[in-house]
């Protein structure tokens, strides 16, 4: 079973992540910021992940070290359960659709940190909180788990609806990524490394 924990504790977070990746989707989420534990639920929902994550952090200030520093550990968590990744599928894709929102998820288990969002900044934002979180929380995922994604929103004008769209798309993509291909040798590379 490809399971790891992570503890993450600086003066302004303590964080701690249990996954298991080839999971049933069960979750339970507690970051202090509601729709973040609303979208991480989706994310481990329909990416199959089972997913116990507590975070407190400096709210009173801002969400943003709490934020980053939740990317950063699922990032990492995610890496140790990848620490092998002979025979991974590698690459995915996924679209998903919410109402007006249609969103394009790409994703390679490269061994690069490279993250793309198009459009490259919205002025819409949730209630507490906005596209910046957004792309902070999932640059620090990408860094810590060292993949490119690439996230195009085709189409969508709710706020809510367009990240919910990301957050399924990317865990759809990252369970498609993830699996294991048995007709495949080795890792999945000809340069002998990721």
């Amino acid at each position: 079973m490809r399971k790891a924990v992570v503890k993450r504790k600086t003066k302004e977070t303590d964080i701690m992540i249990k996954l298991e990746l080839d999971g049933n989707g069960r979750h339970k989420i507690s970051t202090g910021i509601a729709f973040l534990d609303h979208m991480l639920s989706l994310f481990a929902k329909h990416g199959l992940f089972d997913i116990e994550l507590k975070a407190k952090g400096d709210l009173d200030v801002d969400l943003h070290h709490t934020n980053e520093d939740i990317g950063i550990a699922l990032g990492e968590v995610f890496a140790k359960t990848l620490k092998d990744k002979r025979n991974l599928v590698r690459f995915a894709d996924a679209f998903t659709v919410l109402d007006e929102s249609l969103v394009r998820v790409i994703v390679d288990i490269s061994g690069r940190p490279y993250l793309r969002i198009k459009p490259k900044s919205s002025k819409l934002s949730g209630k507490g909180y906005n596209y910046g979180s957004f792309t902070q929380l999932l640059r620090a995922f990408v860094n810590g788990l060292s993949i490119t994604v690439h996230i195009d929103v085709l189409q969508g004008e709710d706020f809510h609806h367009i990240l919910e769209c990301c957050f399924k798309g990317l865990a759809l993509a990252l369970d498609k990524a993830t699996r294991i291909d048995q007709r495949k040798k080795g890792l999945p590379t000809t340069k002998g490394k990721l």
